[in-house]
């Protein structure tokens, strides 16, 4: 899948990220709960080092609780790290995050404001969380990507200040899954992908997984076999058609991932650890085979000078 999605205010918001985190004493990333891994930033794990941050996994009402629980342990493994799930659901149980904050970094609570950044990819729900943080509408909230494009600090009434930063996404995605994760869950803008090659892989990936879910939201009274079925079958039954009755992919495409995303199908998940740590294996592969063909080209390049 070949993706242009890093348009230059990204950069910018990458360069303000940087510049702001040594001004602050802990990190609060927002992570999709339906995907933990592929919405985490690995450029700001480089750059964080040893400072503590809250992984939040937001919109947990959307995912499947046995995943976000194996992924809250995987993380909470991590140094220097905790979890949290939330959902807008129960906006009462965000009170915990500032808790947490000064939890976190105890010595500074007890002298001055915590100061804390919070990050996250576009379209994770950062601006509708910070709303319900501060009590009042601050943030500008959206149901697309890039909706917030500036740097923002806000005052919370409970000892903490906000660094708010654009949602970013990162130049290079080694690992095609998260791509395709990414693009299912919204955080990509749809005019930056093809409906029916983000389509056919999610509900590949759900046929292979819940085939169930599948056959209950869209009243199949045979569960398809392919995903190119899958959507064959549905497009049928909501009436996603061209002339002389064929299926119309891109239309079914996108009510499928419409009502994906707004969890019409249920609580789910598209990624397990065991499945990424399978996953991370075969990046890390690639990476060592483009290594050696450079390595090998150089080789050639110094024999001919």
């Amino acid at each position: 899948m070949q993706i242009q999605w890093y348009p230059g205010h990204m950069h910018k918001a990458n360069k303000a990220f940087k510049e702001a985190l040594p001004q602050v004493d802990l990190i609060i990333e927002i992570l999709d709960a339906r995907i933990p891994h592929s919405s985490e930033n690995p450029l700001l794990a480089e750059l964080r080092g040893d400072k503590p941050c809250i992984k939040v996994l937001n919109k947990s009402d959307l995912a499947d609780p046995d995943n976000i629980r194996l992924w809250q342990d995987s993380l909470d493994r991590e140094q220097n790290v905790k979890t949290l799930a939330l959902s807008q659901n129960h906006p009462e149980r965000i009170q915990k995050l500032t808790d947490l904050c000064h939890k976190m970094v105890p010595h500074r609570s007890k002298v001055r404001l915590v100061k804390a950044i919070i990050a996250g990819i576009p379209n994770v729900g950062k601006s509708t969380l910070i709303n319900t943080l501060a009590g009042r509408t601050i943030a500008k909230t959206g149901n697309e990507p890039a909706v917030t494009k500036i740097q923002q600090r806000i005052p919370l009434d409970d000892g903490i200040v906000l660094f708010d930063t654009p949602g970013v996404l990162w130049p290079n995605i080694e690992n095609r899954h998260s791509g395709y994760r990414l693009a299912a869950t919204g955080a990509i803008k749809d005019t930056a992908m093809e409906y029916e090659d983000v389509a056919f892989y999610t509900i590949d990936y759900l046929l292979t997984t819940i085939p169930d879910a599948i056959g209950e939201r869209y009243d199949l009274d045979v569960l398809p076999k392919t995903e190119l079925e899958a959507l064959e079958a549905i497009g049928r039954k909501r009436g996603c058609l061209r002339g002389g009755g064929q299926v119309d992919l891109n239309k079914v495409s996108k009510l499928f991932l419409t009502e994906l995303r707004a969890g019409m199908l249920g609580p789910i998940s598209l990624e397990t650890p065991i499945m990424v740590k399978a996953e991370l294996i075969e990046v890390e592969q690639k990476r060592q085979i483009k290594a050696e063909k450079k390595a090998t080209r150089m080789r050639g390049k110094s024999k001919k000078r």
